[in-house]
């Protein structure tokens, strides 16, 4: 699990994925390759994203927009197939609701101390800690699972054109 670009992502496997990123751009048709292969990932990441926005909802009588609303609407999967983050991963970005850009890290590691409203006072609130962090522990083994054989479906599709 990383933070990056404001978020959590959580990655799997690099090498295997980024040879057959290389193979697919030596084809003609390496493009629509690619294109399937990132909608592949990021299918088998949705069940995960599915379940985040489900663990994050806490309901509450909130003045203007939810944060877990809004932190449930930011959570995306994400595919890279180069580089040192090369994976599917899943990511809770920054958002920005009422000023608290960080709240998907925050709900998920501490909580945060905000002004009650209409006064000097501060207090502190919790969200949910751990939320994210459990939620993709239960999916992982089949996450990594679904890439691999998406991976791998890819290479066969690739290795089957130059036997042609």
């Amino acid at each position: 699990m990383a933070a990056a670009g404001g978020g959590y992502v959580l990655h799997v496997d690099q090498k295997q994925i980024q040879v057959v990123a290389k193979a697919m751009r030596a084809e003609l048709d390496g493009k629509e390759l690619r294109k399937d292969l990132i909608r592949t990932m990021k299918a088998a990441a949705a069940p995960m994203v599915t379940d985040l926005k489900a663990a994050i909802a806490m309901p509450g009588a909130a003045a203007g927009p939810s944060i877990t609303a809004e932190v449930a609407r930011a959570i995306k999967p994400t595919v890279r197939l180069a580089g040192r983050d090369t994976g599917v991963g899943v990511k809770a970005g920054n958002t920005g609701v009422r000023g608290f850009r960080k709240a998907a890290k925050a709900f998920n590691l501490r909580g945060w101390r905000h002004p009650v409203y209409g006064g000097p006072a501060w207090v502190a609130q919790t969200g949910r800690p751990g939320w994210f962090d459990t939620t993709t522990a239960g999916h992982r083994d089949a996450l990594h699972a679904a890439v691999m054989a998406a991976v791998e479906d890819m290479a066969r599709r690739i290795a089957a054109r130059s036997r042609s």
